[in-house]
């Protein structure tokens, strides 16, 4: 087995020598993001802890935290583009899906082939996520889907998508509820951008209108899609609460949720003249402490939650204080979106209004504090309907 030390000199050499020749002259960031996946892919570095007969190292947490270690401010943030496929559905199709499944689906998500969405959040339900009620009905050798989802993230660019619909509604509320692989290619899927007051559509709402999915495209078992949700919920929190600071610290991204650096802040406080003031100096102090807390907290395989929280704090305070440190730069804005030129310019302001969304992504703050009380203290749940009424027979919105 590779040992850590010949894993750290196989990614020094790939940021060194391969990564730069892969992006050389790719512009846009899909394509750039495409580009290096498949560079990471091809030279071994993309599933380090999946399978080799999925295409990955079989190797263990000592080597993923040498991982998370060597390429600490060194992802693109193009990557965030996979976040969703490589980060929660890959995984979770790794996990619990077939072995069909496995084979058709994780190879390609882990070399960049496929972006994926994820398919939750319904106006009707809120943050009551089995509420649901987009219906999904078995016919013959394939699933008709109707309803209406929202607040997906990159669905104008994803092929593939994790679905969650009702199978049973005679069951009560968490127990009918599947999850699928939905291709997002098709008649019957419509997707509508969502423009947030950054200016950019990142979030999409989808109205599903008879969309066919493969019979086999189930992943668990029918009618066993919540624990497969909080499967995946787990792996999104993990995701978002410890990945986050692996970007590259030099990029320009107008996507996604990942903190502003601590080096990005602490370099605009000196090109600005304040690293003498002692509130600044706290503030990067904070800043610089969060970063490495969050970095502890995936490396002690703490609850996912808690790395969610920190990761929203850490936003949250990044922004402020960039805000903060930057002047006049801090209001400087782009009339134009699509101008690229202008992300220098204008990357403080859009990184703080496009913070406010870190307490709401990924489940709101309220929601991680309530599963940290219930599954780590051991409170009692919050009261409502019986567990065990059909879905049929509860009040709905």
């Amino acid at each position: 087995m590779t040992t850590p030390d010949e894993l750290r000199t196989e990614i020094e050499t790939f940021f060194a020598d391969v990564l730069p020749d892969a992006l050389d002259g790719v512009t846009g960031s899909v394509a750039r993001a495409k580009a290096w996946r498949s560079a990471l892919f091809d030279a071994g570095l993309a599933g380090l802890d999946y399978p080799v007969e999925l295409g990955g190292r079989g190797l263990d947490r000592e080597h993923m935290a040498v991982w998370r270690e060597t390429t600490r401010g060194r992802i693109p943030r193009e990557d965030t583009i996979f976040g969703l496929g490589v980060g929660m559905a890959v995984p979770t199709i790794r996990d619990h899906g077939t072995e069909a499944l496995a084979e058709r689906f994780v190879r390609p998500g882990l070399r960049g082939e496929e972006i994926w969405c994820q398919m939750y959040s319904e106006p009707g339900a809120g943050s009551d996520l089995a509420g649901l009620t987009t219906r999904a009905i078995r016919d013959g050798d394939e699933w008709i889907v109707t309803g209406q989802k929202v607040w997906t993230s990159n669905a104008h660019h994803a092929d593939l998508a994790v679905l969650l619909a009702r199978t049973d509604w005679d069951a009560p509320k968490h127990a009918g509820i599947s999850m699928f692989v939905l291709p997002m290619d098709q008649p019957g899927v419509d997707v509508r951008p969502l423009v947030m007051m950054t200016g950019e559509a990142e979030f999409n709402e989808i109205f599903l209108d008879e969309a066919r999915i493969p019979a086999d495209w189930v992943i668990g078992e029918v009618n066993g899609g919540w624990s497969m949700a909080v499967a995946l919920l787990a792996h999104e929190r993990r995701q978002t609460g410890v990945n986050s600071m692996q970007g590259d610290t030099s990029s320009r991204s107008r996507a996604g949720r990942a903190p502003m650096p601590f080096g990005f802040v602490r370099d605009q406080a000196e090109r600005h003249g304040r690293l003498d003031d002692p509130v600044i100096r706290q503030d990067l102090a904070r800043l610089h402490s969060g970063e490495r807390i969050v970095s502890w907290l995936g490396a002690r395989g703490a609850h996912p939650s808690l790395g969610k929280l920190w990761r929203t704090r850490q936003g949250r305070l990044a922004a402020e204080v960039a805000m903060a440190v930057t002047f006049s730069q801090s209001l400087a804005w782009s009339v134009d979106p699509d101008d690229e030129g202008s992300l220098d310019d204008d990357h403080v302001a859009f990184q703080f209004l496009n913070g406010r969304g870190m307490s709401l992504g990924g489940g709101t703050d309220e929601i991680q504090r309530n599963t940290l009380g219930e599954r780590v203290l051991g409170l009692p749940r919050e009261p409502g309907p019986g567990r065990n009424t059909p879905f049929n027979e509860l009040p709905r919105n």
